[in-house]
């Protein structure tokens, strides 16, 4: 260690380590351990070493400030207490702001449409993932909705569009369909059929025109082959 060590580690020690006689009936330690931790436990108990507001910019502004002061806008400061506990009280007062929004809302979203997608057997002890990848997009110039995803197993060479109208009382053409990729990617008409078939890893809306699909090849082999392809709706 070089003498600057030293005296870093000595500056430390005598910062922080130095005897507090008044907190000798206080639980817990007799002197300042390092003073950001004490931030971080979670308690409700008052902080061992509260910081010193002397001097704070902020606090003197708002000090000043006969608008501010009382304003409910300002969340309340607790300098004797930790992050901790900060963070249960800003939660609890999230939660109050939210609680009515949430009810309102929830009380007028109600079913617009009903679409059977598949049936599993009743049977069966888990019902298995087939719906995969849904992404969402409003085409606010025509004020449509659409939905993309894919269907695992049966038609994993699939990509489908579920198409709604915003204002739920009008209906529109062809309001579900599949796009199949297959084997469109084939160089000539005399490769085979099973041999670049392709399906969906990912698709997003691009634009409102534009829908961007990322494929990848089928076949069990290393070195799969992966496209990035841009289809327009129409």
């Amino acid at each position: 260690m070089t003498q600057k060590d030293i005296t870093f580690v000595a500056d430390f020690l005598t910062e922080h380590f130095n005897e507090a006689p008044e907190l000798y009936n206080r639980k817990g330690k007799y002197f300042n351990v390092e003073r950001v931790g004490q931030y971080l436990k979670d308690e409700d108990d008052d902080l061992v070493s509260p910081p010193n507001t002397e001097g704070n910019q902020w606090f003197n502004f708002l000090k000043d400030s006969t608008h501010l002061k009382e304003s409910p806008l300002l969340f309340p400061y607790y300098p004797e207490k930790s992050l901790h506990f900060v963070k249960r009280q800003m939660e609890g007062v999230i939660d109050q702001c939210l609680k009515k929004p949430a009810d309102v809302i929830g009380k007028s979203v109600h079913q617009a449409v009903c679409i059977s997608l598949y049936k599993v057997s009743q049977s069966e002890d888990s019902t298995p993932q087939l719906f995969k990848l849904p992404f969402l997009w409003n085409d606010k110039t025509s004020n449509l909705h659409y939905v993309l995803f894919t269907m695992l197993e049966n038609s994993i060479s699939k990509i489908h569009i579920l198409r709604r109208h915003t204002d739920t009382s009008r209906s529109v053409s062809n309001g579900i369909l599949a796009v199949e990729f297959g084997n469109f990617l084939n160089n000539s008409i005399n490769e085979s059929s099973d041999s670049r078939c392709y399906s969906c890893l990912d698709a997003h809306f691009y634009d409102d025109e534009t829908v961007t699909v990322v494929l990848k090849e089928s076949v069990q082999q290393e070195g799969k082959e992966r496209v990035l392809a841009q289809l327009p709706l129409s």
